[in-house]
């Protein structure tokens, strides 16, 4: 009762063909790879305004400890 061999899953692919013909099949496989590539692009844009943001937040951290150093300087 081990794995399905080639001949199982030719007989499985054989069916789904004759079930749904292949101009769906391909529409699905076209707007499943749409999808695939709309999420990296989301992921991608995330991770940019993450990074943007924590650079921007250690960008005015900086500014504010060089301030704090003057005003300490100067008293």
């Amino acid at each position: 009762m081990g794995s399905f061999s080639i001949w199982h899953w030719l007989i499985v692919l054989l069916i789904v063909v004759l079930v749904f013909g292949t101009k769906k099949l391909r529409n699905i496989g076209s707007d499943l790879g749409g999808a695939v590539k709309g999420f990296k692009e989301g992921v991608k844009t995330a991770d940019e305004e993450v990074l943007s943001s924590v650079s921007h937040e250690a960008g005015a951290r900086t500014i504010e400890a060089d301030a704090r150093e003057k005003a300490q300087s100067k008293s």
